[in-house]
Protein backbone atom coordinates (compact mmCIF):
# COMPACT_ATOMS: atom_id res chain seq x y z
CA UNK A 1 0.00 0.00 0.00
CA UNK A 2 3.27 2.65 0.81
CA UNK A 3 4.66 1.53 -2.52
CA UNK A 4 1.60 2.45 -4.07
CA UNK A 5 1.21 5.72 -2.72
CA UNK A 6 4.96 6.51 -3.11
CA UNK A 7 4.19 5.37 -6.72
CA UNK A 8 1.36 7.34 -7.31
CA UNK A 9 3.05 10.50 -5.49
CA UNK A 10 5.90 10.08 -7.96
CA UNK A 11 3.77 9.87 -11.48
CA UNK A 12 1.75 13.23 -10.18
CA UNK A 13 5.50 14.84 -9.66
CA UNK A 14 6.37 13.35 -12.60
CA UNK A 15 3.05 14.57 -14.20
CA UNK A 16 3.79 18.04 -12.86
CA UNK A 17 6.92 18.58 -14.32
CA UNK A 18 6.59 17.87 -17.73
CA UNK A 19 3.40 19.93 -17.91
CA UNK A 20 4.67 23.16 -17.73
CA UNK A 21 4.68 23.81 -21.00
CA UNK A 22 5.33 27.45 -20.52
CA UNK A 23 8.58 26.49 -19.01
CA UNK A 24 9.66 24.14 -21.33
CA UNK A 25 8.79 26.66 -23.98
CA UNK A 26 10.94 29.32 -22.68
CA UNK A 27 13.84 26.91 -22.12
CA UNK A 28 13.45 26.19 -25.58
CA UNK A 29 13.17 29.83 -27.21
CA UNK A 30 16.37 30.68 -24.81
CA UNK A 31 18.75 27.87 -25.77
CA UNK A 32 18.13 28.39 -29.12
CA UNK A 33 18.37 32.17 -29.55
CA UNK A 34 21.96 31.47 -27.34
CA UNK A 35 22.63 28.81 -30.01
CA UNK A 36 21.67 30.98 -32.86
CA UNK A 37 24.36 33.94 -31.61
CA UNK A 38 26.98 31.64 -30.79
CA UNK A 39 26.93 30.53 -34.36
CA UNK A 40 26.55 33.68 -35.81
CA UNK A 41 29.21 35.30 -33.63
CA UNK A 42 31.84 31.94 -34.29
CA UNK A 43 31.06 31.71 -37.97
CA UNK A 44 32.52 35.09 -38.40
CA UNK A 45 35.92 34.94 -36.39
CA UNK A 46 37.92 33.25 -39.28
CA UNK A 47 39.60 36.14 -40.15
CA UNK A 48 40.92 37.00 -37.04
CA UNK A 49 41.71 33.00 -36.21
CA UNK A 50 43.42 32.44 -39.39
CA UNK A 51 45.14 35.94 -39.24
CA UNK A 52 44.59 38.24 -36.04
CA UNK A 53 42.76 40.96 -34.66
CA UNK A 54 42.64 43.63 -37.53
CA UNK A 55 40.63 45.82 -39.57
CA UNK A 56 40.10 44.56 -43.57
CA UNK A 57 38.88 46.06 -46.18
CA UNK A 58 39.17 50.30 -47.08
CA UNK A 59 36.28 51.40 -45.87
CA UNK A 60 36.57 49.72 -42.23
CA UNK A 61 39.67 51.27 -41.75
CA UNK A 62 38.39 54.54 -42.30
CA UNK A 63 35.96 53.81 -39.82
CA UNK A 64 38.40 52.73 -37.62
CA UNK A 65 40.47 55.97 -38.14
CA UNK A 66 37.06 58.04 -37.58
CA UNK A 67 36.08 56.25 -34.14
CA UNK A 68 39.74 56.63 -33.04
CA UNK A 69 39.93 60.07 -33.18
CA UNK A 70 36.53 60.57 -31.51
CA UNK A 71 37.64 58.67 -28.62
CA UNK A 72 40.64 60.85 -27.94
CA UNK A 73 39.45 63.81 -29.03
CA UNK A 74 35.64 63.22 -28.07
CA UNK A 75 32.59 63.66 -29.53
CA UNK A 76 32.24 67.49 -30.51
CA UNK A 77 35.31 68.00 -32.12
CA UNK A 78 34.98 64.64 -34.25
CA UNK A 79 32.08 66.30 -36.01
CA UNK A 80 34.45 69.58 -36.72
CA UNK A 81 37.39 67.31 -37.58
CA UNK A 82 38.83 67.90 -40.66
CA UNK A 83 40.89 65.25 -42.51
CA UNK A 84 43.87 66.25 -44.68
CA UNK A 85 44.24 62.36 -45.46
CA UNK A 86 40.70 61.48 -46.55
CA UNK A 87 40.12 62.44 -50.26
CA UNK A 88 43.43 63.89 -50.56
CA UNK A 89 44.66 66.28 -51.78
CA UNK A 90 41.25 68.29 -50.75
CA UNK A 91 40.55 66.77 -47.26
CA UNK A 92 37.43 66.04 -46.04
CA UNK A 93 35.48 67.55 -42.99
CA UNK A 94 34.50 64.25 -41.45
CA UNK A 95 31.45 65.15 -39.25
CA UNK A 96 29.47 66.50 -41.50
CA UNK A 97 30.02 63.63 -44.41
CA UNK A 98 29.34 60.32 -42.34
CA UNK A 99 26.64 59.00 -40.56
CA UNK A 100 27.86 58.83 -37.48
CA UNK A 101 25.98 56.05 -35.62
CA UNK A 102 29.11 53.31 -36.17
CA UNK A 103 31.43 55.60 -34.30
CA UNK A 104 29.05 56.81 -31.63
CA UNK A 105 28.20 52.98 -30.79
CA UNK A 106 32.08 51.55 -30.52
CA UNK A 107 32.80 54.55 -28.18
CA UNK A 108 29.46 54.16 -26.10
CA UNK A 109 30.96 50.45 -25.61
CA UNK A 110 34.71 51.82 -25.07
CA UNK A 111 33.45 53.84 -22.92
CA UNK A 112 31.01 51.53 -20.18
CA UNK A 113 34.21 49.15 -20.30
CA UNK A 114 36.69 51.52 -18.99
CA UNK A 115 34.16 52.68 -16.44
CA UNK A 116 33.89 49.22 -15.50
CA UNK A 117 37.53 48.98 -15.01
CA UNK A 118 37.84 46.76 -17.93
CA UNK A 119 40.71 48.21 -20.60
CA UNK A 120 40.33 47.44 -24.40
CA UNK A 121 41.77 49.29 -27.33
CA UNK A 122 39.07 50.24 -29.82
CA UNK A 123 40.49 48.11 -32.12
CA UNK A 124 39.65 45.29 -30.62
CA UNK A 125 35.94 46.93 -30.07
CA UNK A 126 35.75 47.95 -33.82
CA UNK A 127 36.98 44.23 -34.76
CA UNK A 128 34.34 42.28 -33.20
CA UNK A 129 31.10 44.88 -33.03
CA UNK A 130 30.06 43.21 -36.38
CA UNK A 131 29.97 39.78 -35.24
CA UNK A 132 28.31 40.51 -31.81
CA UNK A 133 25.76 42.45 -33.34
CA UNK A 134 25.15 39.61 -35.55
CA UNK A 135 23.19 37.96 -32.42
CA UNK A 136 21.33 41.01 -31.67
CA UNK A 137 19.96 40.80 -35.32
CA UNK A 138 19.23 37.16 -34.59
CA UNK A 139 17.34 37.86 -31.51
CA UNK A 140 15.25 41.36 -33.24
CA UNK A 141 14.37 39.05 -36.20
CA UNK A 142 12.78 36.41 -33.80
CA UNK A 143 10.77 39.27 -32.38
CA UNK A 144 9.75 40.53 -35.61
CA UNK A 145 8.39 37.22 -36.80
CA UNK A 146 7.11 36.17 -33.72
CA UNK A 147 4.88 39.35 -33.75
CA UNK A 148 4.61 38.28 -37.42
CA UNK A 149 3.92 34.18 -37.46
CA UNK A 150 4.52 32.18 -34.80
CA UNK A 151 7.18 31.15 -31.98
CA UNK A 152 8.36 28.54 -34.13
CA UNK A 153 8.78 30.40 -37.13
CA UNK A 154 10.91 33.00 -35.18
CA UNK A 155 13.67 30.52 -33.98
CA UNK A 156 13.55 29.54 -37.68
CA UNK A 157 14.33 33.09 -39.21
CA UNK A 158 16.52 33.78 -36.13
CA UNK A 159 19.05 30.79 -36.95
CA UNK A 160 18.70 31.35 -40.83
CA UNK A 161 19.76 35.11 -40.44
CA UNK A 162 22.60 34.00 -37.94
CA UNK A 163 24.13 32.18 -40.74
CA UNK A 164 22.64 33.21 -43.88
CA UNK A 165 25.69 34.43 -46.03
CA UNK A 166 24.49 37.62 -47.66
CA UNK A 167 24.62 38.96 -43.86
CA UNK A 168 27.78 37.38 -43.20
CA UNK A 169 29.76 38.67 -46.06
CA UNK A 170 29.16 42.12 -44.20
CA UNK A 171 29.85 41.43 -40.84
CA UNK A 172 32.58 39.20 -40.42
CA UNK A 173 35.43 39.97 -37.57
CA UNK A 174 37.17 43.06 -38.74
CA UNK A 175 34.51 44.25 -41.21
CA UNK A 176 33.65 47.64 -39.29
CA UNK A 177 31.19 48.93 -41.55
CA UNK A 178 27.43 50.66 -41.25
CA UNK A 179 26.20 47.18 -42.08
CA UNK A 180 27.51 45.50 -39.14
CA UNK A 181 24.95 47.57 -36.96
CA UNK A 182 22.37 48.82 -39.45
CA UNK A 183 21.09 45.69 -40.10
CA UNK A 184 19.66 45.27 -36.96
CA UNK A 185 18.41 48.51 -36.27
CA UNK A 186 16.74 47.47 -39.63
CA UNK A 187 14.54 44.53 -37.74
CA UNK A 188 14.26 45.90 -34.87
CA UNK A 189 12.66 49.23 -36.14
CA UNK A 190 10.25 46.83 -37.98
CA UNK A 191 9.24 45.08 -34.77
CA UNK A 192 8.39 48.29 -33.12
CA UNK A 193 6.54 49.06 -35.48
CA UNK A 194 3.86 46.36 -35.74
CA UNK A 195 4.19 46.60 -31.44
CA UNK A 196 2.77 50.04 -31.80
CA UNK A 197 0.45 49.28 -35.02
CA UNK A 198 -1.04 46.57 -32.60
CA UNK A 199 -1.22 48.90 -29.52
CA UNK A 200 -2.12 52.10 -30.87
CA UNK A 201 -0.02 53.56 -28.33
CA UNK A 202 2.16 56.87 -28.34
CA UNK A 203 4.43 55.05 -26.37
CA UNK A 204 5.65 52.16 -28.89
CA UNK A 205 5.26 54.71 -31.70
CA UNK A 206 8.33 57.23 -29.98
CA UNK A 207 10.03 53.74 -29.23
CA UNK A 208 10.02 53.02 -33.11
CA UNK A 209 10.67 56.59 -33.87
CA UNK A 210 13.98 56.34 -31.42
CA UNK A 211 15.07 52.91 -33.22
CA UNK A 212 14.52 54.47 -36.48
CA UNK A 213 16.87 57.70 -35.44
CA UNK A 214 19.71 55.68 -34.55
CA UNK A 215 18.99 53.38 -38.12
CA UNK A 216 19.52 56.93 -39.70
CA UNK A 217 22.05 57.99 -38.16
CA UNK A 218 23.94 54.40 -38.69
CA UNK A 219 23.45 54.03 -42.61
CA UNK A 220 21.87 55.78 -45.99
CA UNK A 221 19.47 52.40 -46.05
CA UNK A 222 17.16 53.86 -43.64
CA UNK A 223 15.48 54.86 -46.54
CA UNK A 224 13.97 51.58 -46.55
CA UNK A 225 12.15 52.17 -43.30
CA UNK A 226 10.56 55.58 -44.60
CA UNK A 227 9.56 54.11 -47.75
CA UNK A 228 7.79 50.36 -46.45
CA UNK A 229 6.13 51.50 -42.97
CA UNK A 230 4.24 53.91 -45.59
CA UNK A 231 3.55 51.38 -48.06
CA UNK A 232 2.42 48.97 -45.20
CA UNK A 233 -0.27 51.97 -44.54
CA UNK A 234 -1.43 52.87 -48.16
CA UNK A 235 -2.04 49.34 -48.43
CA UNK A 236 -4.11 48.72 -45.03
CA UNK A 237 -6.36 51.99 -46.12
CA UNK A 238 -7.11 50.35 -49.54
CA UNK A 239 -7.79 47.59 -47.89
CA UNK A 240 -10.63 49.48 -45.79
CA UNK A 241 -8.24 49.00 -42.32
CA UNK A 242 -8.15 52.46 -41.20
CA UNK A 243 -8.39 52.80 -37.40
CA UNK A 244 -7.56 55.42 -34.59
CA UNK A 245 -4.30 52.54 -33.99
CA UNK A 246 -3.30 53.45 -37.55
CA UNK A 247 -3.58 57.28 -37.48
CA UNK A 248 -1.49 57.63 -33.77
CA UNK A 249 1.18 54.96 -34.54
CA UNK A 250 1.71 56.54 -37.79
CA UNK A 251 1.60 60.17 -37.36
CA UNK A 252 3.09 59.83 -33.96
CA UNK A 253 6.11 57.86 -35.80
CA UNK A 254 6.48 60.04 -38.83
CA UNK A 255 6.49 63.27 -36.80
CA UNK A 256 8.96 62.45 -33.85
CA UNK A 257 10.93 60.73 -36.70
CA UNK A 258 11.41 63.43 -39.00
CA UNK A 259 12.60 65.91 -36.34
CA UNK A 260 15.41 63.74 -34.98
CA UNK A 261 16.43 62.42 -38.46
CA UNK A 262 17.46 65.73 -39.43
CA UNK A 263 19.75 66.21 -36.52
CA UNK A 264 21.98 63.86 -37.97
CA UNK A 265 24.46 66.46 -39.88
CA UNK A 266 25.01 64.53 -42.92
CA UNK A 267 21.19 63.98 -43.21
CA UNK A 268 20.00 67.92 -42.85
CA UNK A 269 17.04 68.90 -44.60
CA UNK A 270 16.86 65.53 -47.31
CA UNK A 271 13.28 64.45 -45.59
CA UNK A 272 11.85 66.88 -46.08
CA UNK A 273 12.88 68.20 -49.98
CA UNK A 274 14.65 64.90 -51.86
CA UNK A 275 12.30 62.74 -53.44
CA UNK A 276 13.13 59.39 -51.54
CA UNK A 277 11.14 61.05 -49.05
CA UNK A 278 8.20 62.00 -50.50
CA UNK A 279 6.34 59.22 -49.75
CA UNK A 280 6.05 58.87 -46.37
CA UNK A 281 5.03 63.07 -46.46
CA UNK A 282 2.46 62.04 -48.33
CA UNK A 283 1.15 59.50 -46.61
CA UNK A 284 0.83 61.66 -43.35
CA UNK A 285 -0.78 64.20 -44.85
CA UNK A 286 -3.37 61.44 -46.35
CA UNK A 287 -4.26 60.70 -43.13
CA UNK A 288 -4.99 63.57 -41.32
CA UNK A 289 -7.09 64.29 -44.98
CA UNK A 290 -8.84 61.16 -44.31
CA UNK A 291 -9.11 61.99 -40.44
CA UNK A 292 -10.77 65.13 -40.85
CA UNK A 293 -12.70 63.57 -43.63
CA UNK A 294 -14.45 61.40 -41.07
CA UNK A 295 -14.64 64.35 -38.26
CA UNK A 296 -16.13 66.61 -40.94
CA UNK A 297 -18.84 64.03 -41.68
CA UNK A 298 -19.83 63.20 -38.27
CA UNK A 299 -20.25 66.70 -37.36
CA UNK A 300 -22.50 66.73 -39.84
CA UNK A 301 -24.16 63.77 -38.75
CA UNK A 302 -24.83 65.16 -35.08
CA UNK A 303 -26.19 68.31 -36.48
CA UNK A 304 -28.67 66.75 -38.57
CA UNK A 305 -29.41 64.29 -35.76
CA UNK A 306 -29.57 67.33 -33.23
CA UNK A 307 -32.31 69.00 -35.93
Amino acid sequence: MTQTTTARQGNGSDKGIFSNTAGFSTLITVTVLSLAWLAGFASRLFAVIRFESIIHEFDPWFNYRSTAYMVQHGFYNFLNWFDERAWYPLGRIVGGTVYPGLMITSGTIHWILHSLNIPIHIRDICVFLAPVFSGLTAIATYLLTSELWSRGAGLFAACFIAIVPGYSSRSVAGSYDNEGIAIFALQFTYYLWLKSLKNGSVFWSICTALSYFYMVSAWGGYVFIINLIPLHVFLLLIMGRFSQRLFVSYTVFYIVGLLMSMQIPFVGFQPIRTSEHMAASGECYFDICVIKSILLILSVFCVTLCK
